[in-house]
């Protein structure tokens, strides 16, 4: 096999395929074994080539053993779709009588990226434990059909998808995700992202969140600590996730609840040494992680970094020069007109500074929605006003007049505002200018992208296994769920097809297979559901294609 190239006459198009030849009689003929897409500049053929010989490579390495016998009608019935001819089906339509209807698009389009990315393999041994590899490809396929707990999955996929599967296999099957077959599958989603972009990770973005869980007790993992998700009376583990500049996961660690983030760094690098064997990249992190002491390990390790600055403790001449709005120097790009950038020197790193007015009008805002509600806690609790007051969030604008009275301070709201607008990162990379900088701290989204994704997509939490091993077990299927998903994504966009993670799941699940029986004369036929083109290009995506031409099963 080998990737072409194909070129129009008179057309910029370029179509990028995976081809091979093949014996017809005493000639050789090219066979095209998938068509990966069409490009129309250099920049879209370089991203199909490199998609297609990641493709290529995988196809070429696929040796893949039937995981499961059919079981079910529905197993029958996809195993015949495959072999489906164009042979006409002469049938009474009087006689067609619906037996089952199956959802075949998650299972289909997911089920080719799983194999391709290795997660097929990740648990060892597989010869012997064909009912945990089976379970753990069914759970990943549930949880990115119809993310619930893993009873509601069991359920989803008996009725919905023709998949029957016991709860305490699936248990079992948890149980046998362990600390090696973790690394396994970080492994494989590694590999993976790096094949398909040709090596080229050159930013990694970090971050962490909390995780909570419906239970009020601790234990080795799941412990009290500061949540992000506001679930403070909630025992909870702390979860630390990389990605690349596209959004690509390449690996996460599970920490104690109580972990402060800030902490985690060193050790995540550390691994990422271990694992990867990742050197020359961009640490690109958010304040939470600007420390002196993480700086310092940065530098000791030789790596160039991008943090999010905390302008508001910086030393008072510093904070001069910030709020001297007259020698910023506009950038002009076509995300925002009024962004504004400033370079301070600071401690021997560079400070660059951002001011832009849709920000600033943003935090005016939010500030007074803020307020608004501050006012209305404050005539509510008359008994006892003083409990509202904090350093935390807008409490600090609350202050005490007399002994008694309580109002907002003004002065301190005042002085918050001249910050509006304004956002500052600490950066030792002396090779970039200050806008791409920004640039590259502002991919922070892909990750933030990524837990929104995880939380809300996934619902990864709120967690309901107890025990450590059943806890990092789910966290791992969520991983790989979510890695399915971003590539996916990935691959879209390499297309020229940005799409989001709902809307593929919405085309998926609408692919179904409607199994009905002939009374009369008892044979089974297969009727797939219409299609939209957006469906199509999905699973073009995948490497796969559609049909909706009825079939005979048995």
């Amino acid at each position: 096999m080998f990737v072409r190239v194909k070129t129009s006459p008179n057309s910029p198009k370029k179509a990028v395929q995976i081809v091979e030849n093949v014996r017809d009689g005493n000639k050789v003929k090219q066979r095209i074994v998938r068509h990966v897409g069409t490009a129309f500049n250099d920049d879209e053929l370089k991203r199909l080539k490199d998609l297609a010989e990641y493709i290529k490579a995988s196809l070429a390495s696929e040796i893949q053993p039937t995981i499961f016998s059919p079981e079910t009608m529905a197993q029958i019935a996809i195993q015949a779709r495959d072999k489906a001819t164009d042979e006409p089906l002469h049938v009474n339509l009087k006689n067609l009588r619906e037996e089952k209807r199956i959802t075949l698009g998650i299972h289909d389009v997911y089920g080719q990226l799983y194999k391709e990315v290795g997660f097929d393999r990740v648990i060892p041994n597989a010869s012997r434990k064909v009912s945990a590899v089976k379970n753990l490809f069914h759970i990943v396929m549930g949880r990115l059909a119809n993310p619930a707990s893993k009873m509601a999955t069991v359920h989803d996929l008996s009725a919905h998808f023709g998949i029957t599967l016991s709860l305490p296999s699936v248990y079992r099957m948890m149980d046998n995700i362990d600390h090696q077959v973790i690394e396994r599958i970080q492994r494989s989603a590694y590999v993976s992202t790096t094949g398909l972009m040709k090596g080229a990770i050159q930013v990694i973005f970090y971050d962490c969140t909390t995780l909570y869980f419906e239970s009020f007790t601790e234990d080795e993992l799941k412990q009290y600590g500061y949540s992000k998700d506001m679930k403070f009376n909630q025992s909870q583990v702390l979860l630390a996730i990389l990605v690349t500049q596209w959004g690509l996961p390449l690996g996460y660690e599970v920490y104690e609840g109580s972990r402060y983030e800030g902490h985690t760094l060193k050790e995540a690098i550390d691994k990422i040494e271990e694992r990867y064997q990742i050197k020359d990249v961009t640490f690109v992190a958010d304040s939470a992680m600007l420390s002196k002491n993480n700086i310092d390990l940065l530098e000791k390790m030789g790596k160039h970094y991008i943090l999010g600055a905390r302008i508001k403790n910086l030393p008072a001449a510093i904070k001069e020069q910030i709020l001297d709005k007259n020698s910023y120097v506009e950038i002009n790009n076509n995300i925002d007109s009024s962004y504004c950038v400033k370079e301070i020197a600071y401690k021997g790193k560079r400070l660059i500074v951002t001011y832009s007015q849709s920000r600033a009008e943003k935090d005016s805002y939010d500030r007074q929605k803020a307020i608004e509600k501050l006012l209305s806690k404050l005539n509510k609790n008359t008994t006892n006003p003083t409990q509202l007051i904090s350093n935390f969030g807008y409490k600090k604008y609350i202050k005490i007049n007399g002994d008694t009275t309580v109002e907002i301070d003004e002065e301190k709201v005042r002085e918050d505002a001249r910050w509006d607008g304004l956002h500052g990162v600490i950066s030792n990379d002396s090779k970039l200018s200050a806008e791409q900088i920004i640039q590259q701290y502002n991919g922070l989204w892909q990750v933030e992208e990524t837990f929104r994704i995880s939380k809300h997509d996934l619902k990864i939490r709120p967690i309901f296994h107890w025990t450590p091993r059943r806890v990092r077990a789910h966290i791992a299927i969520c991983f790989m769920a979510l890695s399915l998903s971003r590539q996916l994504q990935y691959r879209m966009r390499v297309l020229g097809k940005p799409v989001s993670p709902q809307i593929i799941r919405q085309s998926l699940v609408s692919v179904q297979l409607s199994i009905v029986r002939d009374k009369k004369t008892g044979h089974l036929y297969g009727i797939p559901s219409a299609t939209t083109q957006q469906t199509k290009e999905i699973y073009q995506a995948a490497g796969l294609k559609l049909s909706t031409i009825p079939f005979l099963i048995k």
